[in-house]
């Protein structure tokens, strides 16, 4: 087995339970910050345990609990907020607004400084990451996929036993479904899945027992 190259560290923040992750490639020592969704300070304390230096800021979807932190951290690091899809930028102009809904203080509207599409391709040092245009929980949720070291980031898309939420005003639940059949289910079964909340999980574990990928087998 070839030696591994990158590292990760989760640090869950806010009420939400969000699945920030600390991503970098241990060649370069090079980082990206995923999902900032709030507790900024919190996130700065795990990227000071680290020896790596963190260059960018990758947004899975515009989401308070995984965009809410991204501007103020973007400010504190000096760099670049990177994706979702543009289609979830309405979200992310709200994010302030919400904040103040949900008592959290440092949440500040987004406007990231590159927009993802599909296919587009994300580099973290040497790791490199294949982006999939993933809607369906939000119109431009974007997954982060590295085939050569077999692992995606995966936002809110497919969960240990369950899959994002759908009953937003903006959410499409065929969407979802159609986009995990194509761009997800078609991944290797020892692809790991790495998801904005709970724990980590595989595409072939979600094949056989997740309830709700059986509908898309049925469909």
């Amino acid at each position: 087995m070839s030696k591994r190259h990158f590292h990760i560290s989760i640090v869950p923040v806010t009420f939400f339970d969000q699945n920030c992750m600390l991503v970098w490639c241990t060649q370069t020592m090079k980082g990206a910050v995923i999902d900032p969704g709030g507790d900024v300070p919190l996130i700065e304390e795990a990227i000071a345990k680290t020896e790596a230096t963190f260059e960018k800021i990758l947004l899975t979807h515009g989401h308070i609990d995984h965009a809410g932190g991204a501007q103020l951290l973007s400010e504190r690091l000096e760099c670049p907020v990177i994706g979702p899809h543009e289609d979830d930028q309405p979200l992310m102009d709200e994010l302030a607004a919400q904040g103040l809904e949900f008592g959290l203080d440092d949440a500040q509207a987004v406007v990231p400084n590159q927009y993802l599409s599909e296919g587009d391709e994300i580099t973290i040092g040497n790791l490199k990451f294949e982006v999939r245009h993933i809607p369906g929980h939000t119109p431009g949720h974007v997954i982060f996929v590295n085939h050569a070291d077999g692992f995606t980031l995966s936002g809110d898309t497919i969960f240990q036993n369950s899959v994002g939420r759908t009953d937003f005003p903006y959410s499409d639940t065929d969407a979802l479904f159609t986009a995990i059949n194509e761009k997800m289910l078609t991944l290797p079964d020892e692809m790991l899945l790495l998801p904005g909340h709970g724990p980590a999980t595989t595409i072939g574990q979600e094949r056989k027992s997740n309830p709700f990928l059986q509908q898309v087998k049925e469909a």
